[in-house]
């Protein structure tokens, strides 16, 4: 047996007598392949190459073992297989088995913290995978794999939230037992990270936090448990199981398209869904580069800290801002540059694949689904701004994005009409938040929202100022189909659940939230700043406050990217709902919101030019959602 061959079984073996969970060995791995693959290069050693495939092989199929480590050798082995022998019949096994894993490791047997940072080292993993299958010919694995291996933790908590009716009505036991589990697990797994506990904290403190991690391994088994028992019913066998590409086709819009892109430095490539469509239509983008676009996001964040439009943390001496200080004037050509080349590499070579006209007589939807540095890039807004006349995405269609298409699907599937005692906005307008900088264009915005709202009858709520406490935002959020908050906002990079709004009395976080059973919330209006500017890492998970709403069971959430100016925001809001009004009928619909945020900034693109900074003003405006 060769050198190499003998190293890796030795390898194997240590996998299976090592404990779990021990820190060095997934880093070891990594380093042996490594090493093994600058050996191949260099003795070009066929047999030991195919020895050392077939060991990883086996190192990621055996029953026992860390999943971690399991992992760490499919990993290998799709790797290996990818790049020395393509063709091989066993490349798209390889990926499938290391993707299924990347679920396993972000169990819910751990709470929301861990597995976010658990994922920033496996997640692009994901994007090499769908690479690897559009490369082979294989667009519906990319997008099956695609939907497996990102945003696990926000679908895992929708997966928690799942409707039993179908199940209820054969098996109310098992519903029930479902429901229960599902009840505790949530909370557990929302519950404030083990790094609040300080060094100094009460002993009995430190056991009730074991006995509650206990409580959620134990829950976490039993979930294991009911679901093998339902999908062993007839009927139910893919109860909860990662979509099939076909079961995906079966809930999309009716009208529009699902546009995947997947961004890798092996290859860049599009992915149309549409309704009645057997088979993605595949675009590969061999002008698209991830390294250019990684370029560009990196210039483009910068570009947003010079111009004082993206900050870390909340500020507590501006003025007239949203979280962050006002926007100042910019010099410089970065974000048009940032849009021309996304429009000229990305969206116009798709959208002429796709036969799309420009100024069609009704725009149609397009939800964008991305992946990599493009998760940071403005791709609804991508156009060629010049001086005096522009070449945009607005003239084609109306853009939305969504974390993953299941996402999407579900909400198609499940869309559920508030009835009249729970319908109407929610409004909350924080201009003097204690221990946090002035926004005094809060009251002017929402007052506005309000007497446009009640003129046309629609039931409404306003908090304002001491008035607005997290107990009774929390209240009337389960009381009101639609909110719209007018505060400051926290983004919380290292426990992502603790990211919130601040109310009168303190930050009202998303894990509290998500435990709220908002069962007819249909639209999320977040007028704070930076409430879909997600963390570098991990990119594919989309933690950001929009995710969030969107997890939280909101239809559609109206977001920005970063901050604007605090008389801007005003006039964005009141365009957008009076086209809501004007256009919806009677009460808030939110399934307009997509269109009524594209006229609101159409609106405001009129009352400015294409300069930098007018860019700036208008761009961050996003919408997620159905």
């Amino acid at each position: 047996m060769s050198d190499i061959a003998e190293a890796i079984v030795l390898h194997k073996r240590a996998v299976e007598l090592t404990p779990p969970g021990h820190a060095d060995l997934p880093g070891y791995l990594g380093n042996l392949g490594k090493s093994l693959e600058t050996r191949f290069h260099k003795t070009l050693d066929c047999d030991d190459l195919r020895a050392s495939i077939a060991q990883y092989k086996v190192a990621a199929t055996v029953t026992s073992g860390s999943p971690s480590f399991k992992f760490s050798a499919a990993k290998q082995w799709a790797t290996l297989l990818h790049r020395y022998f393509p063709a091989s019949p066993e490349t798209l096994l390889a990926f499938e088995t290391a993707v299924r894993l990347i679920s396993v490791i972000a169990g819910l047997e751990q709470t929301v913290q861990p597995r976010h940072s658990q994922l920033q080292s496996i997640s692009s993993f994901t994007l090499q995978a769908a690479a690897a299958a559009c490369a082979l010919g294989r667009p519906d694995k990319a997008i099956e794999w695609l939907e497996q291996g990102r945003c696990l933790v926000w679908t895992q908590l929708n997966h928690l939230r799942t409707p039993l009716d179908d199940l209820r009505v054969p098996h109310p036991d098992l519903a029930h037992r479902v429901l229960e589990i599902s009840k505790a697990m949530e909370s557990a797994g929302s519950r404030a990270g083990r790094s609040s506990m300080g060094a100094k904290a009460l002993m009995s403190e430190k056991v009730g936090a074991e006995e509650e991690a206990l409580s959620h391994i134990y829950s976490a088994k039993e979930w294991n448990s009911v679901l093998y028992t339902i999908r062993s019913v007839p009927g139910f066998e893919n109860f909860l199981l990662p979509p099939s590409y076909s079961t995906l086709l079966q809930n999309l819009p009716e009208s529009g398209w699902v546009i995947i892109i997947n961004a890798h430095k092996d290859r860049s490539d599009a992915l149309a869904l549409g309704a009645g469509l057997d088979k993605p239509i595949h675009m590969e983008l061999p002008g698209f580069s991830s390294e250019m676009a990684e370029k560009l996001r990196e210039n483009l964040t910068k570009h947003l800290v010079d111009s004082k439009v993206r900050m870390r943390e909340v500020e507590a001496d501006e003025e007239n801002g949203r979280g962050c200080k006002p926007v100042g004037l910019s010099k410089g050509t970065v974000l048009r540059d940032v849009l021309a080349y996304l429009w000229r590499e990305a969206v116009k070579p798709i959208f002429d694949a796709l036969k799309l006209s420009r100024s069609p007589s009704v725009l149609p939807r397009i939800w964008w689904c991305v992946t990599g540095p493009l998760a940071f890039l403005p791709l609804h807004a991508a156009g060629l701004y010049e001086t005096l006349n522009s070449h945009t995405i607005f003239e084609y269609a109306v853009s939305s994005y969504t974390p993953t298409i299941t996402s999407l699907t579900n909400r198609v599937r499940n869309i559920r009409r508030a009835p009249e005692d729970a319908s109407g906005l929610f409004m909350v307008s924080q201009p003097n938040t204690p221990g946090l900088s002035r926004i005094p264009d809060t009251t002017k915005e929402v007052r506005a929202i309000q007497t446009q709202l009640d003129t046309c009858g629609v039931r409404t709520l306003m908090l304002e100022g001491d008035a607005a406490t997290i107990e009774f935002g929390v209240m009337n959020m389960e009381s009101y189909s639609c909110v719209h908050l007018a505060c400051h906002a926290i983004q919380n990079k290292v426990e992502p659940l603790q990211s919130g709004f601040y109310f009168h009395d303190g930050p009202l976080s998303l894990s509290t939230i998500i435990k709220k059973d908002l069962k007819y919330a249909d639209l999320a209006f977040l007028s704070a700043c930076q409430t879909s500017a997600g963390e570098e890492k991990p990119s594919e998970e989309a933690v950001h406050l929009a995710g969030g709403m969107l997890a939280a069971g909101y239809r559609g959430v109206v977001a920005k990217m970063w901050s604007i100016r605090g008389h801007q925001a005003p006039q964005v809001a009141g365009d957008f709902y009076e086209y809501l009004l004007t256009e919806g009928g009677k009460g808030i619909d939110g399934s307009r919101a997509s269109y009524a945020l594209h006229h609101a900034i159409q609106k405001f693109r009129t009352r400015c030019d294409n300069s930098e900074s007018s860019l700036l003003a208008w761009v961050p405006y996003v919408h997620l959602g159905l």
